[in-house]
């Protein structure tokens, strides 16, 4: 048993720490001010991709030059998209925008108020998994994989707990 038991512990160790990084990847970089965005589109391929995730910090408008990518509301729905900024009216606090991916700029200006801010870092791919655990069916795989996870850290303990108890009954009967 307890070959099975260093061999658990050694799966439940990476299990956890994996199930650690990506909380981290996806839920600790709100603390230190990024907000995450999943890219649903090719517009800025090749820098990014559908599925990848990228961080965006914050920043004044204002600050952000001609060749800077921007993360932006696009519409009354609420739509984010991440493009280069093409050109700047400063005086009508607009930024003419444009995927890199596509050949013209994009039809409508963008308002320095919907400025989310400008990305800093991106992982690939780690947008689907993000998606996935933020929405159903999903999050309630993932509920169910963490309570699973903590339920069989302590398994082993309580079987060899139990093993021993039945032990020292069956001794104790024995004895009598």
């Amino acid at each position: 048993m307890s070959r099975f038991k260093k061999i658990w512990n050694v799966v439940s160790s990476v299990l956890v720490v994996l199930i650690v990084l990506c909380a981290v990847f996806l839920m600790g970089s709100r603390i230190i001010g990024y907000k995450c965005f999943t890219v649903v589109s090719g517009s800025m391929e090749p820098k990014y991709s559908v599925g990848d995730l990228i961080y965006v910090k914050k920043v004044d408008a204002s600050t952000v030059k001609v060749g800077d990518d921007v993360t932006f509301v696009l519409n009354e729905d609420l739509v984010v998209a991440t493009h280069r900024v093409v050109r700047i009216d400063a005086e009508k606090q607009h930024l003419y925008t444009k995927g890199l991916a596509n050949e013209i700029e994009d039809g409508e200006p963008v308002h320095f108020s919907n400025v989310i801010g400008v990305p800093q870092f991106s992982i690939p791919k780690l947008g689907y998994v993000s998606d996935f655990v933020q929405n159903p069916p999903g999050m309630y795989v993932t509920i169910a994989v963490g309570a699973s996870l903590i339920l069989l850290v302590f398994l082993p303990d309580i079987i060899i707990s139990l093993t021993k108890k039945k032990k020292v009954i069956e001794e104790n009967e024995e004895n009598r």
